[in-house]
């Protein structure tokens, strides 16, 4: 027989039985879909995981001033000043594996515009700090070196903050009050969304340092009143910018070997890493267990197909009788098994795409599902088909001719 041949007796068998037929490759419906919803799933948890760190900065090093410590009691990072002008001045220039460095201060202030007043946190850094962030304007324009030479009284409102005040009106060239001082708004922040912790990026405004330091909090001298965001060249270098960095700070701080440092560096590239891995090891997890469907859908394929057997062995009988070689029979049942666990991976595969798309709209998470997973996917079905199918239509194909005429 020819595969056209096998193909139309396959079908037609399937066709007699056809509840039974889809409960059959039910399992395999599940397995696939189950397989392609849960990679789609890991693979949009790992792309959210990728845009929120993508949204804190390029290749992002945070350093931190040191801990204070009084009357026995020791505070955490940042609760002492111990990065220096000058600190940021050799991070800029002497270290090979850093792109740029920013200084970082903040404050939660008030601010008012003339209808509205809202409170958020303000920051004052440097021009470097949108490269390192990358962080463009959605309107107007970020400041520039010059205002921030001359500590000018601009500034540049996140999307949270334009939204309380000015509601729909674009605020670029109009005014707002920062502590009754009045502020020329020159751009408007492109959307970020929530950090992972949950803090919402939009909700601030940002300010040239100079102008902070002296209208809104009193400078430290030498001393940065905050912190140090760090880009390095490029995320392979992340690592060696860190090494860089802590050796260079240490040097300056004169800090004796095997002293505690009097900063802390967080590489966030680290961070997100960890967290791929993560999410990686889970979509693994949640594919082994959806096979594990698929592994149930064959052993039905088989269980119903050795019925079959049983139930067609005087037709078998008949074939072969008049004709058929053992080859036909093992064709057939063959092409049967293969052509439920392709239908059902078919359903599968759009069952699975369905369920994907829900829970990526669902949780809001990007709707991503690779050509490979689906080829995949629908080449286990088939082999699922075949694997569990062999042995049932082995055993019809051995069939002796004269007891299967008899069997009742």
């Amino acid at each position: 027989m020819n595969t056209l041949s096998i193909a139309r007796l396959s079908t037609r068998a399937l066709l007699r039985n056809k509840l039974r037929s889809f409960l059959t490759m039910l399992g395999v419906v599940i397995g696939v879909g189950a397989v392609i919803a849960m990679v789609a799933i890991g693979e949009g948890a790992k792309r959210r995981v990728e845009e929120t760190f993508e949204s804190m900065g390029t290749n992002l090093l945070i350093v931190m001033p040191g801990s204070a410590s009084s009357g026995g009691m020791r505070g955490g990072f940042g609760s002492q000043a111990t990065l220096t002008w000058g600190d940021l001045a050799a991070v800029r220039t002497e270290l090979k594996a850093v792109r740029t460095a920013a200084p970082v201060m903040r404050a939660g202030v008030v601010v008012q515009s003339e209808e509205q007043t809202w409170t958020t946190g303000l920051i004052g850094t440097s021009t470097e700090y949108f490269t390192i962030r990358n962080w463009r304007a959605s309107s107007g324009r970020m400041f520039s070196e010059d205002e921030v030479e001359s500590s000018a009284k601009v500034v540049v409102l996140g999307r949270t903050v334009v939204t309380n005040l000015f509601g729909a009106a674009d605020p670029v060239g109009q005014t707002v009050r920062i502590r009754a001082i009045p502020f020329l708004v020159v751009g408007v922040l492109e959307g970020k969304g929530q950090s992972p912790m949950g803090s919402d990026y939009d909700d601030t405004l940002v300010t040239p340092y100079t102008t902070y330091s002296s209208k809104i909090a009193a400078g430290l001298g030498k001393f940065i009143a905050g912190s140090m965001f760090v880009s390095a060249m490029s995320e392979r270098d992340t690592g060696r910018a860190q090494a860089e960095l802590e050796s260079l700070l240490r040097d300056r701080h004169r800090l004796a070997p095997g002293s505690d440092d009097d900063f802390s560096v967080r590489n966030l590239a680290e961070v997100a890493r960890a967290q791929e891995q993560g999410t990686q090891i889970l979509t693994t997890l949640l594919a082994a267990i959806a096979t594990v469907s698929l592994l149930v859908g064959g052993i039905g394929i088989m269980n119903i197909m050795l019925v079959s057997v049983t139930e067609r062995t005087r037709e078998i009988g008949v074939r072969i009788a008049v004709g058929a070689r053992s080859w036909d029979v093992l064709a057939q049942f063959l092409g049967e098994a293969l052509a439920l666990s392709l239908a059902g991976g078919a359903v599968g595969i759009l069952f699975g795409l369905f369920a994907a798309a829900q829970l990526a709209r669902l949780y809001h998470w990007p709707f991503l599902v690779h050509a490979d997973v689906i080829v995949m996917s629908v080449g286990f079905s088939a082999a699922v088909g075949v694997v569990f199918g062999l042995y049932p239509a082995r055993k019809a194909s051995r069939l002796d001719p004269i007891e299967a005429l008899r069997f009742e």
